[in-house]
């Protein structure tokens, strides 16, 4: 793709999300993102619909084409989730992490692995008996990309939600660890149903499991603090701020790319990197100055780059082929993720809660604030090629669409009705 057509592509996505934000704000009054979600679906829903009455004008294909060259996968993998996560650990306190350590981490590890093999059974049991018969590799790899809840939806939520902050750290802190760990797993999942390890050509073992899994998480925390610390020695050491927000900016996309190269998980080496910064390096290598220009920075950083996604989710769902039976396992599959979402925060939470008291109404709205979002949508995409790609994609768009839609705009209530 040329440079131009990526500035022209680029020009029309922050055009159409500024239009879209504009008219949610001024008529319909929906929280931001999911507002511009809404807009680009039905703007979607309606081209198809122009498309099929007038087919001369060839609608569908002209977006197609453009979401093709466009390759979402890649932009949010590969460019704004490195951002979008620094910018959502900057603004969380470490404290608040680390006194709710075990929830978190249970949630973020053995929440995600339950998770995954509930849905990834329960997909394979439900789409036998529709006559799909998708393979239960591939239905684990279903769960794997399906199980973590999406840092990017979550925080966004949360802006606008007035829950405890006990509860507001346990499901930050979820959702910025269990995007890492879910792509690690997913990428694991991925290496066992087409067979081959990492390295491309050897079968899958329980050792070549764990060795990624330590390889990307355990190095890619490791790398994080690195360079986070790297950058707030550099920071503690001037003060300028234009400068040090080219520092933070440099760090995120150094980060992320040498651990991408490196084999090491860039979701969890970036989230590590932007808390030590947001924690340390406000209080110890900022002038409040500065503390001030880095916040607004990348608060607009988020800001732009959640409009441009979730206008991008709308649109995606052009790259979707779909017949009656998948429509039917699509709707199915809500209801089960939402019951293994159940299981896998109420077991270690009851586990937990036998030894330290929890915020009362603390599973029903952690399970129903569980979002799912991009990242899902992205991983999705990012599959070989298969007979099984299209039904993948089909399911993960629909709970993607219901989970942003219908939980986002609800989990106001589920929190006034369980939290006391």
């Amino acid at each position: 793709m040329s440079s131009l057509s990526i500035l022209n592509l680029a020009a029309v996505i922050i055009t159409l999300a500024a239009l879209f934000g504009y008219i949610n704000h001024r008529w319909l009054g929906l929280p931001h993102a999911i507002g511009i979600l809404v807009i680009a679906l039905l703007t979607s829903l309606a081209t198809i619909g122009i498309d099929a009455l007038i087919p001369t004008l060839e609608l569908k294909r002209s977006v197609s084409d453009a979401l093709q060259n466009l390759d979402f996968h890649y932009v949010l993998m590969e460019g704004m989730l490195s951002f979008l996560l620094f910018a959502g650990a900057l603004h969380v306190n470490i404290n608040d992490l680390l006194s709710r350590k075990w929830a978190i981490g249970s949630m973020a590890t053995i929440g995600v692995l339950t998770s995954t093999f509930i849905v990834g059974f329960s997909i394979y049991a439900l789409s036998s008996l529709l006559g799909i018969n998708i393979s239960l590799p591939y239905c684990l790899v279903l769960g794997a990309l399906i199980a973590p809840t999406d840092p990017v939806a979550v925080l966004g939520i949360l802006k606008s939600v007035q829950i405890p902050e006990s509860l507001k750290a346990k499901i930050a802190g979820e959702s910025l660890f269990n995007d890492g760990v879910g792509i690690v797993v997913f990428i694991i999942m991925v290496a066992i149903a087409t067979g081959t390890g990492s390295a491309g050509g050897d079968p899958v073992t329980t050792v070549e499991v764990f060795r990624i899994f330590a390889q990307e998480a355990l190095g890619g925390t490791a790398f994080g603090l690195l360079t986070g610390y790297i950058a707030y020695q550099a920071m503690k050491s001037i003060d300028e701020y234009n400068l040090e927000v080219l520092i933070t900016l440099a760090l995120v996309m150094i980060t992320y790319g040498v651990a991408t190269v490196l084999h090491l998980s860039g979701p969890i080496a970036v989230v590590m990197a932007g808390l030590l910064i947001g924690n340390k390096g406000v209080r110890f290598a900022m002038s409040d100055t500065t503390r001030n220009h880095i916040q607004k920075f990348w608060s607009l950083i988020d800001e732009i780059m959640n409009s441009a996604l979730f206008l991008l989710i709308g649109f995606e769902i052009f790259a979707l082929s779909v017949s009656g039976n998948v429509i039917t396992l699509m709707i199915i599959a809500i209801p089960v993720i939402l019951a293994s979402r159940l299981i896998s925060v109420s077991t270690p939470l009851l586990l937990l809660s036998l030894r330290k008291e929890f915020t009362s109404g603390a599973i029903p709205v952690l399970t129903w604030g569980g979002l799912r979002g991009g990242i899902s949508v992205a991983l999705a995409l990012s599959l070989p090629e298969s007979s099984f790609k299209d039904i993948i994609l089909a399911v993960t768009y629909g709970v993607v669409i219901f989970s942003i839609i219908v939980q986002g705009l609800t989990v106001k209530v589920v929190v006034k009705h369980f939290v006391r």
